[in-house]
């Protein structure tokens, strides 16, 4: 699995047009599933992204965590993540996990996301058309790919 954590001051979403839902301060997680993923990782990644130290605290050092901070998540499911660019020019999204292997994992790392102490998550919709919109704050982003935990 892969996820893409950008600190946000504010974030919306609309899915496949419909009404826009909207967040403050907080994370926004872009979500991937690869075509070797099972979900065992899904606490595990969800307490990392919950308890990363990537908020400011009084003296300005990144050592708050958004959970403790009582800040909100968004959580999208993003195939892309896994694009393969070597060769050509239009990416290849083969190391993706199907969508019948990608949609229970993405909907068990949301059902932790809400058990992860945040004041709200809001999510997209796997597969749909999504619109976000955010204003990244610092900016931070940070990536995470779960198969990186192995090699070591």
């Amino acid at each position: 699995m892969k996820a893409v954590i950008q600190r946000v001051k504010d974030a919306w979403i609309t899915i496949n047009g419909g009404e826009k839902q909207t967040m403050g301060p907080g994370l926004v997680v872009l979500f991937g599933v690869g075509e070797n993923d099972d979900g065992a990782d899904c606490e595990t990644l969800r307490n990392k992204i919950a308890q990363l130290r990537i908020f400011e605290d009084r003296e300005g050092k990144m050592n708050l965590c958004a959970r403790e901070l009582g800040l909100e998540c968004m959580v999208v499911s993003q195939f892309t993540l896994f694009a393969d660019t070597k060769k050509g020019r239009r990416p290849s999204f083969v190391k993706a996990a199907r969508p019948e292997t990608a949609i229970p994992i993405y909907e068990n790392f949301l059902d932790k996301m809400n058990c992860a102490g945040f004041k709200n998550v809001i999510h997209g919709q796997f597969g749909a058309d999504m619109q976000i919109n955010l204003t990244n704050d610092g900016p931070v982003t940070i990536i995470i790919d779960t198969d990186e935990w192995r090699k070591n």
